[in-house]
């Protein structure tokens, strides 16, 4: 995951589609049933997922009603700076007599669509069409974003303002809007301050310009305002003296950022039930050639772009590590990792669109996309699905859900007889759908590979047989 300082000419993205393969020359055909599935996915995530509110995201809704009814803040640790933009949702709600706690769920999903369609703006004449049709297609179908848009929780809004803002500044280079969203967005979760000191770091050194700190300056900024405010001290966040259950695990009930960072680096990237590594897959492929040939403007390509989203990737493991909750509570997959998904669904995206022509790393995109296409389903089906053993004698045996693969979020499915609603039956075919229609170009070539080179073999091996 290196980031280059220097980027080679770029060229026009309409030159650099791939050529459509024989029995594929359908016309528009092909864009209209992406198209279609894309809104399809993103209805689906507003009226088919089961949206709820659980832990933390209780307090987050009853802070934002609390301020509605009598224009008060409480003094709980949780920010709602991204969740004000929810305002309007509520009011709305009570206009309608609806329950607002209901409505409030459906925020995540709704910002979710919102930020497809901002991406969609910046992007549609500097990306190939096709290309960016498969990253929303993976967004919705093959990333951990089910799971985490059907809570009134944090890490939505920041993931997707923090990638949206800093495409927003790819494409329109000092973009003070982009900016904004990402100071936001960073504001909205306090610890993605060093993650944003990473991607600040490396535009001042691109650039050479000092200017870019203030972004960081203007998220402290609304940071120490919300702890002013609402905790009476600019530097009492709420958050300092927290610490777990004592249960099993030699470091648990430690407090605050205690755990050891080699297991915390281990748990975050290789553990079965959180690892970066089984839940966004997509960042193992190479995929630096392809992203330097696709320009986003004079000087600055998708690679350039992708290297910020890693640069903040980076950080976010950096920080979340030594963190005695790394695991990011009783919530499904690494929730704190939410942002990872767009990098790696970048990264799927581009090989699905150029595939490789070596078989090896066809079948790695293959392999790839089939691991994050389970993912999206376990995320839309089986988010809610908890083993009973990882919750019991005040979360004694919680770890079993971290490390263990029979009770890991994405393997649990296989081990028990989890319930399936008329809503999962949707989403299943859904996901399945998406995944055959990605995944067919690739098998079709990957078996065409290996019957020709297999075929000589397989003759000589046949030769001389008799009966």
């Amino acid at each position: 995951m290196t980031v280059v300082a220097s980027e080679p000419p770029a060229r026009d993205p309409e030159k650099l589609r791939p050529p459509a393969p024989p029995g594929r020359r359908w016309g528009r055909l092909p864009a209209v049933f992406e198209t279609a599935l894309i809104v399809a996915g993103l209805a689906a995530f507003v009226f088919v997922l089961r949206h709820s509110a659980l832990g933390d995201a209780v307090l987050r809704y009853d802070t934002l009603r609390q301020l509605l009814d009598d224009g008060t803040l409480t003094d709980n640790r949780y920010t709602i700076v991204g969740h004000l933009f929810a305002v309007p949702l509520l009011l709305a709600a009570r206009l309608l007599g609806q329950d607002q706690q209901q409505w409030a769920t459906m925020y995540n999903s709704l910002l979710f669509a919102v930020a497809i369609g901002v991406l969609y703006l910046l992007l549609r004449r500097r990306l190939p069409a096709a290309l960016l049709r498969r990253f929303f297609l993976v967004l919705i179908a093959a990333s951990m974003f089910a799971a985490h848009v059907v809570q009134f929780n944090a890490e939505p809004f920041t993931a997707l303002a923090v990638a949206v803002g800093l495409v927003a500044i790819a494409v329109r280079g000092r973009s003070l809007a982009g900016w904004a969203a990402v100071a936001l967005g960073v504001a909205n979760t306090a610890a993605t301050l060093v993650p944003l000191a990473f991607v600040v770091a490396r535009r001042m050194w691109e650039d050479r310009r000092l200017r870019y700190a203030l972004a960081g300056v203007a998220a402290v900024a609304v940071l120490v305002a919300d702890n002013w405010v609402r905790r009476g001290s600019p530097l009492e966040t709420g958050y300092s003296g927290t610490s777990g259950y004592r249960t099993v695990m030699p470091y648990s009930g430690r407090l605050d950022f205690s755990y050891p960072i080699f297991f915390g680096l281990l748990s975050v990237c290789l553990s079965f039930g959180k690892g970066l590594l089984f839940f966004t897959p997509g960042l193992m492929l190479p995929v630096r050639a392809s992203m330097r040939r696709l320009p986003l403007r004079d000087g600055t390509t998708l690679y350039r772009l992708y290297g910020w989203w890693l640069l903040f990737t980076v950080g976010l493991v950096v920080v979340y590590a030594p963190w005695w909750s790394w695991y990011g509570g009783l919530t499904w997959g690494p929730r704190f990792m939410l942002f990872v998904s767009v990098p790696a669904s970048l990264a799927l995206a581009v090989r699905l669109w150029e595939p490789a022509e070596a078989l090896w790393s066809r079948a790695l995109t293959l392999a790839v996309l089939t691991l994050s296409a389970w993912v999206g389903l376990c995320a839309a089906v089986f988010a809610a699905e908890t083993p009973p053993a990882c919750v019991v004698d005040h979360f004694a045996n919680e770890a079993l859900c971290h490390y263990t693969p029979e009770f890991s979020a994405l393997w649990y499915p296989f081990v028990a007889d989890l319930p399936v609603t008329r809503r999962d039956i949707v989403m299943i075919i859904y996901c399945g759908l998406v995944y055959c229609y990605l995944a067919a170009p690739l098998v079709r070539s990957l078996g065409a590979d290996v019957a020709r080179r297999s075929r000589r073999p397989l003759a000589e091996g046949l030769r001389g047989w008799r009966w």
